[in-house]
């Protein structure tokens, strides 16, 4: 991705103008672009980085399972309240 853009003033040319040149020679490229365009993406994760991680996670999963049983933790899972006549008639 590395472009090298070189501008040299020619005679009589203010500062101004060559900062210009090179303004415009930069977004003729493309690089700023392509940087914003880059900016904010990520790489895939491989396979077994994939496979490695679910591993994981259903080992925590198991152990809290396992210790939310003995009562050693609480349960945070969302649990949905069973529905009353009352709730029914709210929603209609």
């Amino acid at each position: 991705m590395a472009t090298n853009t070189e501008i040299k003033a020619n005679n009589n040319e203010s500062g101004g103008s060559v900062v210009r040149r090179f303004s415009r020679r930069v977004k003729s490229s493309g690089v700023i672009n392509k940087a914003k365009s880059l900016r904010y993406s990520t790489r895939k994760i491989s396979k077994t980085m994939q496979k490695k991680q679910a591993l994981r996670t259903i080992k925590k999963r198991t152990a809290l399972d396992k210790l939310i049983k003995l009562g050693k933790a609480k349960d945070k899972r969302q649990k949905q309240a069973p529905m009353t006549k009352e709730d029914g008639n709210k929603q209609q």
